[in-house]
């Protein structure tokens, strides 16, 4: 491979075998997700802000003990054995609840287990992914290589919703389940081929091969809590941790705002999904083309700490202008940069973050932030929100304050990216 083209994609060897099998893994595991998503956000417009709002506590009470028990699978399940059963269960999942949607529209109960669940699981399915790449990587390897395994979710994040916004009215939300599902069965067996790439690479391998992928695919033994245990007692983690609360607290306002606009201007519920699908849609191009072409780049030549500040700064300018102008298009193009900015700078960022801790912290840490911190912090700043709307506090005041946080979160992400960059490769 000549030096202008391993410039353009940085991969050779057995590395461009674990890079392709990751990218459709992350297309399979995000595809389907964001093929049913939609579908969720129609049911908030369904439910009203408020009854949403109020899910997002039950959301955050989900989390808490879905991590734990995560945290015990982890302890005591072999990975290559925990990880597709995570994603089997999912296809399995969705099948049944398309079963459910088919015999008319969900009921309150139905609609809010639905919303609350797929608001966890889909964290976790997430989760999962990178904690298994980023054990096979190392510190070097995931800077030239995660944008472009992450490339493959942001593909799966296109062409699902791209999918539902064509088809859904053909189809129903039911007919999307399935599609959902059939993605997850695909995951299945990408994991699979992923597993034996990875052992016959063994890059750790010391002496017997077999000795170290015995070692490295044991369990990982400990208790079911040791991950919210380690955030607590390493900065490093906590200010992951805090950089993600950050996150949310952006995202919450933006989220809900959009909410209730959307619930105001469309009627029809599935010209709601469409809606959002069409948004979803924008999002991903723009994401795809950046993690094709800048998040490698900015990662190598610029270091990590870009990446997590830039997005904090655009959204200073943005909830600035929303507060001046208070407009739908306003809200919506500063939802997509919110999102493209995640997708294609921060969430590459926060993975990068995790290749300087050990494996432990690889999965129940990591779980702990990326579920259990996230979700909980939802559920705070929605509580937060609801008490603001109370006070009759107008939105572009709040959009001041959510300005002022993103400062705030701009300068945890430049403390974390500067750690990082520091810290010699692995």
């Amino acid at each position: 491979m000549n030096d202008k083209k391993k410039a353009w994609f940085p991969v050779d060897g057995p590395e461009a075998r674990i890079v392709i099998t990751g990218f459709f893994l992350l297309f399979c595991v995000l595809g389907g997700y964001f093929a049913v998503r939609p579908i969720r956000e129609t049911i908030g417009t369904v439910l009203g802000k408020q009854a949403t709002q109020n899910l997002w506590f039950f959301t955050a009470l989900a989390a808490l003990l879905i991590v734990p028990l995560y945290g015990w699978l982890v302890a005591h399940v072999r990975r290559s054995v925990l990880v597709p059963a995570i994603y089997g269960f999912m296809s399995v999942a969705f099948v049944f609840t398309a079963q459910l949607f088919d015999s008319g529209p969900p009921g309150p109960i139905t609609a809010r287990v639905f919303y609350v669940l797929i608001s966890v699981l889909n964290l976790l399915l997430v989760s999962v992914f990178w904690s298994f790449i980023l054990e096979m990587l190392t510190g070097e390897q995931s800077k030239r290589l995660i944008s472009w395994i992450a490339a493959g979710g942001t593909l799966g994040a296109l062409v699902g919703p791209g999918a539902t916004a064509l088809f859904v009215k053909s189809i129903g939300n039911d007919g999307v389940m399935y599609v959902g599902a059939a993605m997850y069965f695909m995951a299945v067996i990408l994991y699979r081929v992923l597993l034996v790439q990875w052992r016959r690479i063994a890059p750790d391998a010391a002496g017997s091969k077999e000795i170290a992928l015995t070692e490295r695919e044991r369990a990982l033994g400990g208790n079911p809590f040791a991950g919210f245990m380690l955030v607590l007692r390493n900065k490093y983690l906590l200010g992951i941790a805090l950089f993600i609360a950050g996150v949310s607290a952006i995202n919450t306002f933006l989220y809900f705002e959009q909410l209730d606009q959307v619930q105001k201007r469309f009627e029809e519920l599935a010209a709601r999904t469409q809606v959002f699908a069409s948004l979803d849609v924008i999002v991903q191009v723009l994401v795809m083309i950046t993690q094709l072409t800048l998040t490698g780049l900015i990662a190598t030549r610029v270091g990590v700490i870009a990446l997590l500040v830039i997005v904090p700064f655009v959204m200073v300018f943005g909830l600035t202008v929303y507060a001046a102008f208070g407009t739908f298009s306003v809200l919506a193009a500063a939802m997509v940069l919110r999102r493209w900015g995640e997708y294609a700078f921060i969430r590459p960022g926060r993975e990068m973050l995790f290749s300087r801790v050990d494996r432990e912290s690889k999965y129940k840490a990591k779980n702990v932030c990326d579920v259990a911190v996230y979700r909980v912090a939802d559920a705070t700043f929605a509580q937060t929100k609801k008490f603001i709307d109370g006070l009759g506090i107008s939105g572009a005041a709040q959009a001041l304050i959510a300005a002022s946080i993103a400062v705030l979160w701009a300068v945890n992400g430049w403390w974390l990216g500067r750690r990082h960059d520091r810290e010699k490769a692995s």
